[in-house]
């Protein structure tokens, strides 16, 4: 039986007040006086001050037996036992007195054992059954439980436990002190080593360096925490298909190259010429020794492979040039507890006879020191996929820089060069031109670009063939020969050879990408005639070593190849044309949007009477696209014939800018190549600068980038046509990105911001406040006051096809509104817009007017749906001082222009009412005293101009929604003070005006 089951059978509220008569109370404190207060002080039945003597511990113990006899059940022992088992419990409490130790002694034995104790000082009783000494040795232990209770309860155990504990700690400590005094900390030479290693390395790396770019005045050695960009790496990934998935297991896993360690101890990370490998290496050597949780080791292959043996850990700081000698044994013991970063960069930057030399290397290092964290970088080409897949190695490839990357690197490019003043002029540039956003596509290419740019003071060169001739002279040449690398075994000029001969044969095809075998074939035919190739091995050897190194040629997939970036492709492909004479093929691909770029670097490459019968040639298809094109490709022209510059210039001329919509949307047909064209704002007149925005609006999803770019240069435009076009257009742009760009600098005045979708609310949300905005769309009332970034500074409120909301109470958040528009069709309550000081209201459809009487502040007031009532004074507010009514569509059905009259303030009034007109109805009109502006739809210039009476008050007439059918002569008698006419079509096409001017000779009749 255990204690837990005893205790089952007897209430602790009896048992515990028998235990605790077993002791005397003692007093407070931790016992410090004397020596520590023993058992034989505490029990009741011992020293001089006895409360019990050996009877009444018997009579504590025979109850205690009895009372266990007593309880449900089966009884736990036979009955005739009973006295001698409380004699024997009785002689084992008794034993308490005997126990040399303090409580705080006996709570640390805990209960099991003191009740061993005292069945060994008790002594042995013999003579039971199994049972019954069962049962005493179940009670003991059950005894002694309540015992220790009732110890850590006294007011002196746990000042005594506290002091107890205090002495050991002290005791220990001086022990572990002299223990440290002794003995000598093991490691203590590897961490005083460690303190000054780290900081080395991260000083050491914490800098870029951009090789093949000696421009003037360009920074080549940036600080890494400045210029550093998180590049996006990839990987392809087998898995498991879930239920429903397609055949293919592969998918592709993204994420920040500098985490690919996060999750795999061992990566081989691919990437093209200048993508970022070593940076990325920088990178993670620069943060782990500042970290300090892993020791890192930077091993670039190209200075290792120079000795004979690749280095054993002891060597490896040696083989770096590490000024700094490390403790006998150091790096075997850090690569040993699993605390190394192994970052080996540059497996293409040797030889491929030492490649396997350097896997086994690795492997060996690998299998002898695990645990630890390995990274190798290569250019794709370099090995075969599957390489170190068999040794654990994630395979991951750098990837290309997106738009916001690219952007990213210029302002911290220019941060570095301490050069801001060049950065807005780039940015534009690196949007607007094509071509050249293309190239930017790695930090290798962005430099270059940036440092040009500076070099230039703001401009890249007329021509861009210089940028690309730069770039492949650093791709092709200059790059491994900086970086320390041996000489390359093809010159310059034989890879430009073998190069533009392949750009050459993927243009004409019409491809990006060509075969392994078609290539080798091109080189095989090639080789006779570049003498310095044709000693380096066979086609296939030479278009490896073209592969390798060049710079400029991947294989995207086994078996094919393409160029690294479209624009080198064009580049050299036209290079070559020109070089052959091929001006005639160039020429007949001029109407296919493929070879705009072809042309273009044609035109860089050709000699100046070639340049011009190029140009002829375009501008002899007298199209806008060639027009325009011929525009772009003078920028290339060095040299030209003036004549034939004047003649472009003059064509293109008649073409931007666009003076208007419809010439905006004309040009926006010859497509993004009219972005990089597009001047201003400078110089423009106010519609020119409106066309211009309208252009690129209607490119935006094309090349929204670029169009962004345009649209930008007008955000400070003081033009309300501007303005509004650069509005309108948000829909066509990620919401945040033109927010900040256009959106957040422009002019509010008389402006309406639209948000259609959620991006768009939370967007508004963290701009400047709007003063004016629109909601368009099912929302919520809830979304529609978290649109506004200040509620209270909104004056203007459009709700148009808004299904969502039931009701308008949640309006009054917006403490300013004066201006409401509603198309709510499940909206209704109108009456709790009255705490709103609202002075212009316009509801297009609603689901209940009964509460439009209340709102008595209104000025302005535009209806649309059927009133309720007879009378217009049963459904519009009789107290509002209105000056301008609009009654469209059904909203005078039922109560006709009845009680109009009521309005003496009215001086405007549009009606469009499907239901004809009454004379009732135009007496109405008539008794309006302030009336001067009056607008009628074309339906009630036919049965309506009988009954209508001479209005003399009106001043401006609009004629609206006619088909240029209507009989308008009665109209000069019924208005003989008008001033302005103006005459509208219902299909938007303007109508002849000449009627209604010999109506009205001394009024201004305009069209629209």
């Amino acid at each position: 039986m255990e204690p837990a089951v005893l205790g089952g059978k007897l209430a602790s509220a009896l048992v515990a007040p028998l235990v605790k008569r077993l002791f005397a109370t003692g007093g407070p404190g931790a016992g410090l006086v004397d020596r520590p207060v023993r058992l034989t002080r505490l029990v009741s039945f011992r020293g001089e001050q006895r409360t019990l003597g050996d009877a009444e511990v018997r009579v504590l113990a025979g109850r205690l037996v009895a009372d266990s006899l007593a309880s449900p059940g089966e009884p736990p022992f036979p009955r005739d036992e009973e006295t001698a088992v409380a004699d024997a419990l009785a002689a084992r409490l008794l034993a308490l007195g005997d126990l040399e130790m303090d409580d705080v002694q006996a709570v640390r034995l805990g209960h099991r054992e003191l009740a061993a104790r005292l069945r060994t000082a008790a002594g042995p009783w013999d003579g039971f059954s199994a049972d019954a000494g069962h049962f005493l040795d179940t009670a003991t232990e059950w005894a002694c439980l309540h015992v220790l209770e009732f110890f850590t309860r006294r007011s002196t155990f746990v000042a005594r436990t506290l002091v107890s504990q205090t002495r050991d700690q002290a005791d220990l400590i001086a022990k572990v002190d002299e223990l440290i005094t002794r003995v000598p900390r093991p490691g203590a030479r590897d961490t005083a080593f460690e303190r000054r290693y780290l900081p080395y390395v991260a000083e050491r790396h914490d800098h870029l360096t951009i090789f093949g770019v000696d421009l003037r005045d360009s920074p080549d050695r940036w600080p890494l925490e400045v210029a550093y960009l998180s590049l996006e790496a990839t990987a392809e990934e087998d898995r498991a298909p879930l239920p429903g998935d397609h055949a293919e297991r592969d998918r592709t896993v993204r994420l920040p190259a500098e985490d690919a360690l996060t999750s795999h101890d061992r990566v081989l990370l691919r990437g093209d010429a200048g993508s970022g490998k070593t940076t990325l290496v920088q990178w993670l050597a620069v943060t782990a020794a500042r970290d300090g949780a892993r020791i890192p080791y930077v091993l670039p292959l190209r200075t290792l492979t120079r000795a004979d043996v690749l280095p054993a850990p002891a060597a490896f700081l040696t083989a770096v040039g590490c000024p700094f000698t490390p403790p006998e044994g150091w790096a075997e013991r850090v690569l040993g507890a699993g605390r190394g970063l192994v970052l080996v960069d540059g497996l293409d930057e040797i030889p491929a006879a030492e490649r396997h030399r350097t896997r086994d290397w690795l492997l060996a290092l690998i299998r002898a020191y695990p645990g630890n964290r390995w990274l190798l970088t290569s250019r794709p080409t370099a090995v075969r996929p599957d390489w170190l897949a068999a040794e654990g190695f994630w395979e991951l490839a750098l990837t290309p820089m997106r738009q916001p990357d690219v952007t990213t690197f210029v302002r911290r490019w220019h941060e570095a060069a301490r050069a801001p003043e060049y950065e807005p002029r780039l940015l534009d540039s690196l949007t607007t031109k094509r071509d050249l956003a293309r190239l930017a596509t790695n930090p290798l290419m962005c430099g270059l670009i940036c440092a040009l740019h500076r070099e230039r003071r703001g401009y890249l060169p007329t021509g861009r063939k210089e940028l690309y001739d730069a770039a492949l002279t650093m791709l092709l040449a200059r790059r491994d020969r900086e970086r320390g690398m041996e000489a390359v075994e093809l010159g310059e000029e034989a890879q430009l050879e073998l190069l533009q001969r392949l750009a050459y044969a993927l243009v004409l095809s019409g491809r990006t990408e060509m075969e392994t075998a078609t290539a080798e074939g091109i080189v095989e035919r090639a080789l006779p005639s570049v003498a310095s190739a044709a000693g380096q091995g066979d086609a296939a050897t030479v278009l490896r070593e073209l592969l390798l190194r060049s710079g400029l040629l991947r294989r995207p997939a086994e078996g094919t190849l393409d160029f690294v970036h479209r624009t080198f492709q064009d580049y050299l492909g036209a290079r070559y044309a020109v070089e052959e004479g091929h001006l005639d093929v160039i020429a007949g691909h001029a109407g296919d949007t493929q070879w705009e770029d072809v042309i273009r670097m044609a035109v860089a490459h050709a000699r100046p009477g070639e340049r011009a019968v190029l140009l002829r040639r375009l501008l002899a298809a007298d199209t806008p696209r060639l027009t325009l094109l011929a525009l772009a490709c003078l920028e290339h022209a060095t040299a030209l014939d003036p004549a034939v510059r004047a003649e472009v210039e003059a064509r293109a001329a008649t073409l931007i800018p666009p003076a208007s919509t419809p010439d905006a949307k004309a040009l926006a047909e010859a497509g993004p190549l009219v972005l990089e064209l597009l001047p201003g704002p400078e110089g423009l007149t106010d519609a020119e600068a409106h066309g211009v925005t309208v252009t690129a609006s209607l490119l935006a999803e094309r090349e929204p980038a670029g169009a962004l770019a345009v649209l930008r240069r007008f955000r400070d435009h003081s033009s309300l046509d501007v303005r509004r076009q650069l509005v309108g257009t948000w829909g066509r742009f990620e919401a945040s990105v033109y927010a900040s760009e256009v959106l957040d600098h422009l002019d509010r005045t008389d402006l309406f911001l639209t948000c259609e979708t959620a991006a768009q609310r939370e967007t508004a949300a963290t701009m400047a406040p709007w003063p004016r905005l629109t909601l368009r769309g099912a929302h919520r009332m809830a979304d529609i006051i978290g649109s506004a970034a200040d509620p209270d500074a909104v004056t203007s409120l459009q709700l148009i096809a808004n299904r969502e909301v039931t009701e308008l109470s949640g309006l009054a958040a917006f403490t300013a509104l004066r201006v409401l528009l509603v198309n709510c069709p499940a909206a209704g309550h109108l009456e709790r817009l009255a705490d709103l000081a609202l002075t212009d209201l316009l509801v297009t459809e609603a689901a209940d007017l009964t509460g439009l009487t209340q709102l008595t502040s209104l000025v302005r007031l535009s209806m649309a749906d059927r009133l309720p009532g007879g009378r217009l004074t049963d459904a519009l507010p009789t107290a509002a001082p209105l000056q301008y009514l609009h009654l469209g569509d059904d909203a005078t059905t039922g109560t006709g222009l009845r009680g109009l009259a009521h309005w003496q303030t009215l001086r405007a009034l549009y009606l469009a009412p499907t239901a004809p007109l009454t004379a009732e109805d135009w007496a109405e009109v008539r008794r309006l005293p302030e009336l001067k502006i009056l607008l009628l739809h074309g339906s009630l210039l036919t049965d309506g101009l009988r009954t209508m009476p001479a209005l003399p008050g009106v001043l401006d007439l609009s004629l609206m929604g006619c088909t240029g059918d209507e009989d308008l002569s009665p109209l000069a008698s019924r208005f003989p003070d008008v001033r302005t006419v103006l005459l509208g079509s219902d299909t938007g096409v303007p109508l002849d005006t000449e009627q209604l001017s010999a109506l009205f000779p001394d009024a201004e009749v305009s069209s629209e």
